[in-house]
C-alpha cells in the first residue's frame, strides 16, 4: 500500500491531465494511457477514496441505485 504523499502526488498528476484534456500521466518511471474521460474520473475518485481511508475518514456522500427490475 502507497503512503499518503505518494498518492497525494498521483492524484495531483491526474487531476492536471484532465484539467488538460490529455489521458495521459506518467508516474516516476512509467506512464499510464486512459481511454477515456470516465476512466480517468475512475481512478482519480479510487485515489481520493484510498487517500480518505489512509486518513480514517468516511465517505460524506453515499449514493444508492434502485430498480424495479423491469
Amino acid at each position: 500500500m502507497s503512503d499518503a504523499a505518494t498518492l497525494t502526488d498521483q492524484l495531483d498528476k491526474l487531476r492536471a491531465a484532465r484539467a488538460s484534456g490529455l489521458r495521459r500521466a506518467r508516474f516516476a518511471d512509467r506512464e499510464v494511457e486512459y481511454r477515456s474521460d470516465r476512466e480517468l474520473v475512475a481512478a482519480i475518485a479510487d485515489l481520493e477514496s484510498r487517500l480518505a481511508a489512509l486518513s480514517g475518514r468516511r465517505p460524506s456522500t453515499i449514493r444508492f441505485s434502485t430498480s424495479k427490475g423491469l
